[in-house]
């Protein structure tokens, strides 16, 4: 009985601590990890070679780590120049450097650039916007080598939310045949970013 007793405390102490953990993730964040997950299961959409689809079973993330969840000063490139981004399959894409983020992560001072696709912005859809791929410490180790990527849109005031916890790896990192931007210099951060997506599973 006593043996009963303890395995029951157990699980009831561990279903607490899951029910808590989920609560402490804000509802953007949960939406966004279901919408990514449901994109790659969707043959329509995936990226995924479709012999491959069937056996997906979902991103991993880094834990919810609010450090990277920062306001940001949004500080627009007057006439911004044309930025020639390299790819991983050599190919040059097109962009106008359009803007700079100014935050703070644990009281040191970062910035990171955005990016407006030429291409992009003749489409009604993506006319507003705005691409911000980076680099960090944890490239190589817990994420993808080649950096992740987060999506803006154009903002109407100049405080906007940065919130690594929404980055997203590149296509590349899941199939061979992508040509996919590669974060630039000026956008590597010294630091580990603890937040957002993991480097791909093994088993999927």
């Amino acid at each position: 009985m006593k043996t009963l007793k303890k395995a029951l405390f157990l699980f009831l102490t561990l279903a607490s601590a899951s029910i808590s953990a989920q609560d402490s993730i804000p509802k953007d964040i949960i939406d966004f990890r279901a919408e990514l997950n449901r994109a790659y299961s969707d043959p329509e959409e995936s990226p995924l070679a479709k012999e491959d689809i069937p056996n997906f079973k979902g991103h991993e993330f880094f834990n919810f780590n609010d450090t990277f969840r920062v306001q940001a000063r949004f500080v627009k490139i007057e006439d911004p120049e044309t930025f020639e981004m390299s790819t991983s399959s050599g190919q040059i894409r097109m962009y106008d450097k359009y803007a700079r983020l100014e935050f703070e992560i644990n009281g040191k001072e970062q910035v990171l650039y955005l990016y407006q696709s030429h291409r992009l912005r003749e489409m009604e859809e993506y006319k507003d916007h705005l691409f911000l791929p980076f680099k960090d410490f944890t490239n190589g180790l817990e994420s993808y080598g080649g950096g992740r990527y987060i999506d803006f849109n154009i903002p109407d005031g100049e405080l906007v939310l940065l919130d690594f916890n929404q980055s997203y790896n590149p296509y590349c990192a899941y199939r061979d045949g992508y040509s996919c931007p590669i974060p630039p210099e000026e956008n590597h951060l010294q630091i580990k970013v603890n937040a957002g997506i993991l480097k791909p599973r093994s088993d999927n």
